[in-house]
């Protein structure tokens, strides 16, 4: 990254996508403008809810150092994934680190910043403290007593939270703080709303999924009542489901 591309960012950090070769849509660059306190990414699937998040993450860590970012999510696949996400980034943007000081799961800068990710169990999130930036992947599917034991990691840092997730149902952490939470910043995006996935999809979709399934997925409605169990159960019942809901009379 060139001292001019820092700049440029400093100034606009929704940049920094667009010098990594991505064009931010609207909401993604008010994520990255907007040092939101505490963020709900309530997000259709492919919607691009990771991508900015990993941008957030790195320039949490470039621009905030010595920052440390946390990335958790249910599994560890998944949190490598979102960490993956975050090192394509700072290979596009040119930003040199130490190879010793780089693994799957966690870089460190020179400036002294760092960022983990780390596996959805608490035994492995004890002894983190003055976080930055603390981010909760796949958040409806997190449990609520892993959400209540990484709070206090922001305690003392005066620290923020971004919690992103496609919904799972009335339940959990995820679904009362975006229903009843205080401090939040909600952002919600639809898959109609997203301008990389094609109509021809979003029929295909349609006409493809359960009703409850499609409007969870796709339409980011966080109405539905479900359990593992009930969406197991959708998927082997062969009657015709009715399309008669859209996306726009959802919340």
């Amino acid at each position: 990254m060139t001292a001019k591309q820092a700049q440029a960012i400093a100034v606009d950090p929704a940049v920094l996508m667009q010098i990594a070769g991505r064009t931010p849509d609207a909401w993604q660059a008010r994520v990255l403008r907007n040092r939101y306190k505490r963020l709900l990414l309530n997000c259709s699937r492919q919607a691009g809810k990771s991508t900015v998040i990993a941008a957030l993450a790195l320039l949490e860590a470039l621009f905030y150092a010595p920052a440390l970012v946390l990335i958790l999510s249910p599994s560890q696949r998944q949190s490598q994934e979102l960490f993956r996400t975050v090192m394509q980034f700072r290979t596009a943007l040119g930003v040199e680190i130490n190879p010793d000081a780089e693994s799957l799961l966690r870089v460190e800068f020179s400036s002294g910043s760092r960022i983990v990710a780390l596996p959805g169990k608490e035994q492995n999130l004890r002894g983190f403290a003055a976080v930055s930036l603390l981010i909760i992947d796949e958040a409806s599917r997190v449990p609520d007593d892993l959400y209540n034991s990484v709070r206090p990691m922001l305690a003392t840092s005066g620290g923020r939270l971004a919690a992103l997730s496609t919904p799972f149902g009335k339940r959990g952490f995820f679904h009362h703080e975006w229903s009843q939470g205080e401090g939040w910043e909600r952002i919600k995006i639809t898959g109609p709303e997203c301008p990389r996935i094609p109509a021809e999809f979003l029929a295909e979709e349609k006409r493809k999924l359960p009703d409850q399934w499609y409007r969870q997925e796709i339409c980011a409605s966080l109405r539905i009542r479900t359990t593992r169990f009930s969406l197991t159960r959708i998927f082997k019942r062969r009657s015709p489901m009715r399309w008669h809901r859209s996306c726009s009379r959802l919340w």
